[in-house]
């Protein structure tokens, strides 16, 4: 079970960056059909193939390098699937019971990543299930890393916690925030809606339009390339930007009460490495135009991010769990 749970998360890694570099290269329709690609198991490559999948999408002339992007990350989610339901399966029959919940707990949610990358592609990119798939992508492989860690053996000193967990919930919370912040962004391409650093095309917020964040955005056959306006996107670019600031002072503060505490430095000490590589990543998007290796880094460098704080929280939550079973089941633990 544990070999399946490692293998999962190597391979839901794998699916995430995969996932960015399809959106990045604008392959999110290099197949305009679903599960399969112009009515093919493979992207079509002989020419009586191409010329049946112009007969049958017409208006969706075929770009063999993106549908073949296309068609990867797919095969590597539906290897991602089939491996949970193994995990799912192969609960029913563990030792230990605790694998059971959250194996089928994975296996609803990437069914409905099935769902959502089923609806991204026949609902054109609509920017809010592109932003639902990202965000379940990082959930399903946050709750992997969260098990991986869960199977590890009891901590042999046990650190000192007390006090952080406000800090931690608030980090968190900043994160996924700014995680779908992120989406949002690429899902509505405003990530080249503003070149200048600090600032953002000048008067920024006397261009600061609402909308930007309305969750249907503007009715279109086609929400590739983006639909909103100038304004709109400088907003979403605007707001990330912004918000991000928020996230790392948050994380940095966090990150140095860790690293003050027994048994929890290593943490405060990639979590501050981390929030650094990110703010890097993101002013090298901005400087050098948006890099396709870079902006896959940067994608990377949320999911490192939010993998430092799903450690983090196992470890805050193990030993506040420890605590309390000594406490009342210890005959001694008082004294």
């Amino acid at each position: 079970m544990r070999k399946l749970c490692l293998f999962a998360f190597a391979l839901t890694l794998v699916v995430v960056v995969l996932g960015a570099y399809t959106r990045l290269t604008d392959a999110g329709l290099g197949c305009p059909d679903w599960p399969g690609c112009y009515g093919f198991h493979t992207v079509p490559k002989s020419e009586q193939a191409q010329r049946l999948a112009a007969e049958r999408f017409p208006d969706s002339p075929l770009e063999p390098v993106k549908a073949r992007n296309e068609m990867v990350h797919r095969y590597a989610a539906g290897l991602l699937g089939v491996t949970i339901l193994l995990m799912a399966l192969w609960s029913l029959k563990a030792v230990h019971r605790a694998y059971r919940l959250p194996a089928w707990l994975l296996l609803a949610l990437v069914t409905g990543q099935a769902t959502l990358g089923m609806l991204t592609v026949t609902l054109n990119l609509l920017p809010f299930v592109v932003m639902g798939h990202l965000l379940g992508g990082f959930t399903i492989l946050a709750l992997l890393f969260l098990a991986i860690c869960q199977g590890r053996q009891a901590m042999p000193e046990p650190p000192r916690v007390a006090g952080l967990g406000g800090w931690y919930l608030a980090g968190l919370g900043a994160l996924v925030l700014q995680i779908a912040l992120g989406g949002w962004t690429a899902a509505n391409y405003a990530a080249l809606s503003c070149l200048e650093l600090p600032v953002c095309q000048g008067d920024w917020l006397g261009q600061w339009q609402w909308s930007a964040f309305h969750p249907h955005g503007v009715p279109a056959e086609t929400y590739q390339y983006g639909v909103l306006s100038q304004e709109e996107r400088v907003t979403i670019h605007a707001a990330h930007r912004l918000w991000a600031l928020v996230t790392a002072l948050l994380l940095l503060a966090l990150a140095w009460r860790l690293w003050q505490r027994r048994g929890m430095k290593g943490w405060g000490a990639c979590l501050a490495l981390g929030v650094a590589g990110q703010l890097a990543l993101g002013v090298a998007n901005v400087v050098l135009h948006l890099p396709l290796a870079v902006a896959v880094a940067h994608n990377a460098g949320a999911a490192a991010l939010l993998l430092i704080l799903t450690g983090t929280g196992e470890r805050l939550w193990r030993y506040r769990e420890e605590t309390w079973h000594e406490a009342h089941y210890c005959p001694d633990a008082g004294n």
